[in-house]
């Protein structure tokens, strides 16, 4: 089995906590809101959100795949991290066991120089 990494970066003048919240700890309610026409719904089948949780992405009529499970590895609001392994569905096809997606947001910092 081989190992694909990626990494992508992004900057916004949303801050982190606002971002983790919405994208990560709310995305089963916001994400079938916000794209109708790509995700039906997303519901925890096992767990209530934490570590060891499992969620199901029900995916809309029209799209290339039906549904995805997925078990949160790591969740932690202090460090903006969140780990899950895609364990089933359409997405794996025959050759992937799994896919493990890292997800670290970090806060800017904003300095103030003031020169005299």
């Amino acid at each position: 089995m081989g190992v694909i990494t990626f990494n992508e970066e992004h900057t916004s003048e949303v801050s982190s906590t606002r971002i983790f919240k919405a994208s990560i700890l709310d995305s089963h309610n916001l994400i079938p809101k916000l794209l109708p026409q790509v995700i039906k719904s997303m519901d925890f089948i096992q767990g209530n959100g934490g570590v060891g949780s499992i969620k199901q992405i029900n995916f809309s009529q029209g799209s290339n795949l039906t549904t995805l499970k997925y078990r949160i590895d790591e969740l932690s609001e202090e460090t903006y991290t969140y780990i899950y392994t895609v364990i089933e569905g359409d997405a794996l096809t025959d050759k992937l066991e799994e896919i493990t997606h890292e997800v670290k947001l970090w806060q800017r910092r904003m300095v103030a120089l003031s020169l005299k």
